[in-house]
């Protein structure tokens, strides 16, 4: 019984270490909304506002908003 705990703790453990890696889509980071606003100091609605305007581009999968890390470099680089 416990070994079989000991393994559900490494497989618990992987598992977390995984979630935590960041995003990749076509070889490219992405974030979400919760890492852009950590990044740029920025609330939800400032991100809301940016979308509308075509300030920032992004995609939307699932529901959850998406950037391109590129798009925002470009973003901090040319507006802020």
């Amino acid at each position: 019984m416990e070994r079989f705990i000991d393994r559900f703790d490494q497989i618990d453990d992987k598992l977390e270490r995984v979630m935590k890696q960041k995003n990749w889509l076509d070889g490219e980071q992405i974030l979400d909304n919760q890492d852009l606003c950590l990044l740029l100091n920025v609330t939800k609605r400032t991100l809301q506002r940016y979308r509308m305007k075509g300030i920032l581009p992004y995609f939307n999968i699932h529901g959850r908003n998406y950037y391109r890390a590129s798009d925002v470099h470009k973003l901090i680089r040319e507006r802020l």
